[in-house]
């Protein structure tokens, strides 16, 4: 994405459900703060955001998985930069664990820390051609197993590649959810927790579809609740009428 998007403000929406902040559970700053539900605050985004998917560059399972594994600590954008080269010149684990350390460090420069990309990458392949018949496994245990992959990459994989709903919590998806009211932790696993506990809480006929909920979080954090100066006057979450209980507070 190359810059924020344009959006009008928007109106007051129906009720179509919310819960209450429980004592314990939230921001000191929001305890006595009813929250917007999860159903409501995707149903919201989806509209805002009807083109939200994973930014990354992929065709295969493999691609996407060494794409998100180059993703720590820089833009999906930066990694779409190199993967073009990178997949054409090495596009299977097979080939790719035997490509020269050099060469595919050469290409994964401008990512930085060129050096332990390369290891995990390389390492991950070669696992992937040894243990699981050069194809990726649809496994938790398994992915974390890998070199590079972590719980995060391990749910953009699953989510994203075989359909499963699971929430990936990044540094928006974070900040979103405490923003929110839906948890009060800095620690990934713990929002990732709230977040499922609250959605599932909700009570909703139709279960929230968590993978495309981290992809709408993060493009909203992407465009409007940013880190610095979030445009609440232009977030048709504050317009709710149950609204994100930090809205024009930051």
């Amino acid at each position: 994405m190359t810059g924020p998007r344009e959006f009008p403000k928007l109106p007051v929406l129906f009720l179509l459900g919310w819960t209450h902040v429980h004592n314990g559970s939230m921001n000191s700053g929001l305890k006595d703060h009813a929250v917007p539900a999860v159903k409501r605050v995707d149903e919201e985004l989806a509209k805002l955001y009807p083109d939200a998917r994973c930014e990354l560059n992929f065709s295969s399972a493999f691609e996407l998985l060494v794409a998100t594994v180059l993703s720590a600590q820089t833009t999906d954008a930066r990694v779409n930069s190199v993967t073009a080269e990178l997949f054409k010149r090495w596009p299977s684990p097979e080939v790719m664990a035997c490509a020269p350390e050099a060469e595919v460090e050469a290409v994964v420069r401008p990512l930085g820390m060129a050096g332990r990309r390369t290891a995990h990458v390389r390492e991950l392949s070669a696992r992937l051609a040894a243990n699981f018949g050069g194809e990726v496994p649809d496994d938790q245990k398994a992915l974390e197993s890998l070199a590079g992959v972590g719980r995060k990459t391990a749910h953009v994989v699953r989510g994203t590649w075989f359909g499963h709903s699971l929430l990936t919590v990044d540094t928006h998806v974070g900040r979103l959810a405490r923003r929110l009211g839906w948890s009060e932790s800095s620690a990934p696993r713990t929002v990732e927790e709230d977040v499922v506990a609250r959605a599932g809480a909700d009570g909703c006929q139709v279960p929230v579809d968590l993978t495309m909920l981290s992809h709408r979080l993060i493009f909203h954090g992407r465009n409007l609740c940013t880190a610095r100066k979030p445009a609440c006057g232009e977030c048709p979450l504050a317009a709710l009428e149950v609204p994100c209980p930090s809205a024009f507070r930051d």
